[in-house]
């Protein structure tokens, strides 16, 4: 039978389902539409895309470390409950390993990547996961790193991933808790773009405080402010979370060298719903 277009359209319609897997589902019952419907439902396709024009700023960070490789995820949901359930926390964890093992470009690669466990793509896993979690799902980010890599995750909602040069694990893990705590944007002054110090001083020398005072000493005292803003975002210029007294740059010395890190905090910069989640189970229960 031929499969139209206006039969893959009223399908999806009808489903939520993509074009191809429309089509696809069109194919194998030659053309009968119910029973497509029934075959989407079965492979957990059906409704699936239409879920995602849902809003999805919870969820978790994942990471995965291994002697050579290390990578960090997050992934979202839509609520926190999701987010703590235990098929979600290993799709999360499962993502992080194939990101280290498969060393995706960026996330469509890794939806692109066939999951070697399953045989499926990551895309199809997660338009199944869809289906049987009932929420939208959607990988926002990852970092991978070669070498040294530690990492630290605080309730699935921060995440750090940290590269040095040598491995201790005692002290990566330690510096992975007070990156976690106190969110270094860099290394070290080494690594501050010149338009964020740039930016600091305009800001600085606009202060109604300093107006009145004579320009050579404006400029003096917006340089010790900005020198001191920039340690308080540089990692080895921080006071370490555990001693105070002593830097990240004197806590390392001699045994380890920072590379680099990065830092997810769980749904920054999304949209956060904010409809109610007993509504929300109510609605549902209606429809």
């Amino acid at each position: 039978m031929n499969i139209t277009a206006t039969m893959v359209k009223e399908l999806r319609d009808k489903t939520g389902a993509g074009m191809m897997d429309a089509k696809k589902a069109l194919v194998e019952v030659d053309g009968d539409m119910e029973k497509a419907m029934e075959v989407l439902r079965q492979k957990g396709i059906a409704s699936a895309d239409k879920k995602m024009g849902r809003i999805a700023a919870e969820g978790r960070i994942g990471s995965y470390v291994s002697d050579s490789v290390g990578a960090m995820i997050e992934v979202n949901c839509e609520t926190d409950f999701v987010a703590k359930n235990a098929e979600f926390i290993e799709l999360t964890n499962g993502l992080a390993e194939l990101v280290a093992s498969a060393n995706p470009s960026d996330v469509d690669a890794l939806l692109a990547t066939t999951c070697p466990k399953c045989g499926k793509k990551v895309e199809d896993v997660i338009k199944e996961k869809i289906a049987s979690i009932g929420e939208k799902i959607t990988v926002r980010r990852f970092v991978r790193y070669e070498g040294n890599t530690s990492t630290y995750i605080h309730n699935g909602k921060i995440g750090v991933l940290l590269l040095t040069d040598a491995k201790n694990e005692v002290l990566s893990k330690d510096i992975c808790l007070h990156i976690a705590s106190s969110a270094p944007e860099f290394v070290s002054r080494a690594d501050i773009p010149a338009s964020v110090i740039e930016e600091e001083t305009r800001i600085e020398m606009g202060k109604e405080d300093l107006q009145k005072k004579p320009e050579q000493i404006r400029a003096k005292i917006v340089e010790g402010r900005v020198n001191k803003l920039m340690a308080q975002r540089c990692l080895i210029e921080q006071p370490f979370v555990k001693n105070p007294d002593q830097t990240i740059e004197q806590l390392i010395s001699g045994k380890l060298s920072i590379l680099n890190f990065d830092r997810f905090v769980l749904g920054e910069g999304l949209e956060k719903r904010s409809d109610n989640f007993a509504d929300e189970v109510m609605s549902q229960l209606k429809g």
